[in-house]
């Protein structure tokens, strides 16, 4: 049965800070959670979400692309409705700048994830979702 509460993706591949599905629920969705990249873009066939949270994990052996962040986002761009929030380390920056000169992300937060600012970022999605 589907949920009249927006839907939040939160994907987190490495992890290594807070689960904040509680926040998000708290705040008013629906929350799925994956850890792998393939189950993300299965999910994205059945389901849309109204918010994607995930990592970028730049990985310098990749030759094609920065990160699997890449593969999300180019089915997220057929959906430009879609809010999207990205968690980085500082030192990409550099390389994140590039993925965003090319993909619409919503909102970009580096580590450590403060949850006050966080918070605000989603809260201000509430009103935008179907």
């Amino acid at each position: 049965m589907k949920s009249n509460k927006p839907l939040l993706l939160a994907v987190s591949e490495i992890g290594g800070y807070p689960n904040f599905t509680p926040l998000y629920e708290s705040l008013g969705f629906e929350v799925i959670a994956a850890t792998k990249m393939r189950k993300v873009l299965q999910l994205l066939k059945k389901r849309i979400p109204d918010v994607i949270v995930a990592e970028f994990n730049y990985q310098s052996d990749f030759r094609d692309r920065t990160s699997s962040l890449e593969s999300l986002m180019s089915v997220v761009q057929r959906y430009p409705e879609i809010k999207v929030v990205i968690f980085y380390d500082k030192e990409h920056k550099e390389q994140l700048a590039k993925l965003q000169a090319r993909f619409a992300i919503t909102e970009s937060l580096a580590f450590p994830i403060d949850t006050s600012t966080l918070s605000k970022v989603i809260s201000s999605f509430q009103g935008m979702c179907s």
